[in-house]
Parts: C-alpha cells; structure tokens; sequence
C-alpha cells in the first residue's frame, strides 16, 4: 500500500514519459541558450548501480547534452541536494584493439555509504523501486527549486517535478555524464578488466 504523500516508481515513471517526447522543442532552447550544458558528453553511456538509493531535495526534467560532433542526445536530468548509496558500482565498456574492457569502479560497501552533494545527473534510463516524498508532478521546470544549484531546474515552461526525499532500492542507471559539488567515495576500488562485467 502506497503511503500517503509517496508515490512508486512504476507509477511515477508513466507520469514521466511525455518529458521525453519533448525533444524537438528543447533543441531550439538549447540552440537559444534556455538550457546550459556543462560539459561536452563523450560518446559512451555508463552503468551505475546501488542496493539502495536515499536523497533529500530531489528534481527531475527533461533536456538534451551534446557530444563532441554536435549531436543532442534526449535525457532525463535528475538533481538530488544530498545523496548516498549504498553498495555503490559504476562501470563503463571501453573498445581497444584486443576487445571490450570493463573499467569498474565500486565503494560504499561497508558500512559507510558513497555520499553526493548537490548532484546532477544525465540519465538515459532508470531503474528501481521507488518511494517519493511530498511530490510535485507537472510543475514548470523553470520554477523547480528543491535542488538550488546550477542545472537544477530546466527550462521555463517544459515539464517538471519534484520531491523533498526519495528512496529507491535495487537503484540502476544508465547515464551519459554526473555533476557533483562533493563525491564522497569511502573503501574505493577501481579496476580494468578485459571484457565485458558491468554493473547490471
């Protein structure tokens, strides 16, 4: 049973679906200078995996990033002001000339999870069980403000949302880039290997 004030992923997700169709509308805002990119993306997607997903102060919107050759990709950019997750990995598939290499990296598996401040995400996918706190569906992502740092909202009159809190577990993304004012990565562990073992 759905508390009162929360809403599940599944659900929220259908909410989200028309943001993504908005895609031609926001090449002409970008072009125009509504929407700022941060950095150029490369042109690789990473996996990024957690048991368990918490955050205070959470907005989500859709936008575009840019690759090198100028092409605008559709994302849905999640911000979340304080973050951790627990049993944290990120991997992402690299071609060489003997073969798919996996550069895996993983932290917060024990009892101190990864912490992120102020985090912007450029998603392509999510995943998990979802649980939204006091949650504001279909407001201006020109007005969003629940994550008050640069890219944390989007642009005025697109479609937006929302929450105070948000908890997802079985948490799994595919992303193209993440902003963090701090990332907190406590028992790191990187490592390449040949192959393909990502996250999920």
């Amino acid at each position: 049973m759905v508390k009162q004030g929360h809403v599940r992923w599944k659900r929220f997700a259908l909410v989200f679906v028309p943001a993504l169709a908005v895609a031609a509308v926001l090449v002409g805002a970008t072009a125009e200078g509504a929407i700022g990119a941060s950095f150029v993306v490369s042109g690789d997607t990473f996996k990024v995996s957690a048991d368990k997903l918490t955050g205070q102060g959470f907005v989500q919107y859709g936008s575009l990033v840019q690759n090198k050759k100028g092409q605008k990709i559709p994302v849905a950019v999640s911000g979340i002001r304080h973050a951790t997750l627990t049993n944290m990995c990120q991997t992402v598939l690299v071609d060489s000339p003997v073969g798919a290499v996996t550069i895996k990296l993983t932290a917060g598996t024990g009892k101190n999870p990864v912490v992120a401040e102020n985090m912007i995400v450029d998603a392509s996918q999510l995943q998990g069980n979802a649980v939204f706190t006091r949650i504001q569906v279909g407001r201006d992502a020109g007005t969003l403000n629940a994550v008050p740092v640069s890219g944390g909202a989007g642009a005025s009159g697109m479609f937006g949302q929302q929450a105070s809190a948000v908890s997802i577990t079985g948490f799994k993304q595919v992303s193209w880039a993440v902003n963090a004012a701090t990332f907190k990565l406590p028992g790191l562990k990187l490592t390449v290997e040949p192959g393909k073992h990502e996250c999920f």
